[in-house]
């Protein structure tokens, strides 16, 4: 592990690694604001007939986890761990790699998400009462289609089955505090501690309820929840190992960039101190041979005159 030479606070380094880090700071709010845009524009309506109709009548209920609350769970949450660890340890590095790295998790997984969900148009599993809030189901003769008699913004969202945002988000989230969490406690170093994995399996198994509760309140099929939490687990993974190492690394305490500080600094500080200048070679009288200075026997050797310590 990098042995830590002093503290990286905000005050000493939160100026450093906001220039450094601009432009992913940058791209971040263009993240935001394409999610934004993906969920103001109208998805696919795929076709739904009556025969299918069996299937999607299931009865509309609420969110047993609220959509405010999926957030504070994938986001707020593990910002608090990271904050914690930052007061202890005082490691600017950590923090800001922590906040930025679960920012982009969870942004481009809800990007992603929520491209699939517009272009795919999978009808919930309750578009019977959205489609028909009154229980009078209209069809089209020709096709069987469904002729819906809603509200609007019901309607788009019945089309917004698949992927699951909630299982994604939750997903993308505290995935990224499970590998975060294998680092800090050094669950695979190897020495047969099994209990660390309770800690490490922790936020897969909250996200996994949050997922769950999307089938149990009809919002979503199984096929739906399941690739949510592949595309938020995935993508978890990917932003985590970019700025930190895998858990049963040496230095899986700290993120990279830290790592890389500490030994550019380590190496600069053993440099200067083995160091001599000009002047004091200049004036290094070696004992015994009449005052001759290592200099002086620097430029014999150079001129290969032959003298002899």
């Amino acid at each position: 592990m990098a042995d830590q030479l002093g503290f990286y606070t905000i005050r000493s380094h939160g100026m450093i690694l906001a220039r450094l880090h601009m432009y992913d700071w940058i791209i971040l709010l263009l993240l935001a604001v394409i999610d934004g845009l993906l969920n103001l524009i109208e998805p696919f309506h795929r076709f739904v007939g009556k025969d299918m109709m069996t299937d999607l009548r299931y009865p509309m209920k609420g969110n047993t986890v609220p959509f405010w609350a999926v957030p504070l769970i994938g986001i707020i949450l593990p910002w608090a761990i990271f904050v914690g660890i930052y007061f202890k340890k005082k490691n600017f590095y950590d923090l800001h790699h922590g906040i930025l790295g679960i920012l982009y998790s969870v942004l481009i997984t809800a990007v992603i998400t929520d491209a699939i969900k517009d272009g795919v148009g999978r009808p919930r599993p309750d578009f019977f009462w959205r489609c028909f809030p009154d229980g009078n189901d209209v069809y089209d003769n020709i096709t069987t289609g469904v002729i819906c008699n809603g509200v609007k913004s019901v309607i788009k969202e019945g089309h917004k089955s698949f992927p699951s945002g909630h299982s994604s988000w939750s997903f993308a989230g505290l995935g990224f505090l499970a590998w975060y969490l294998a680092g800090k406690i050094a669950a695979f170093d190897r020495k047969g501690h099994v209990a660390k994995l309770c800690i490490v399996f922790l936020p897969l198994l909250t996200a996994a309820l949050v997922a769950v509760s999307r089938v149990d309140d009809y919002w979503h099929h199984w096929q739906d929840v399941f690739a949510g939490a592949l595309i938020g687990l995935t993508v978890a993974s990917f932003c985590y190992l970019q700025f930190f190492p895998y858990p049963f690394d040496g230095d899986a305490w700290w993120p990279h960039a830290y790592t890389v500080q500490v030994a550019e600094e380590r190496n600069s500080r053993h440099a200067n101190s083995y160091s001599v200048r000009p002047t004091e070679i200049e004036t290094v009288n070696i004992p015994g041979h009449g005052g001759m200075t290592l200099r002086d026997t620097l430029n014999d050797v150079e001129s290969g005159s032959g003298r002899r310590l």
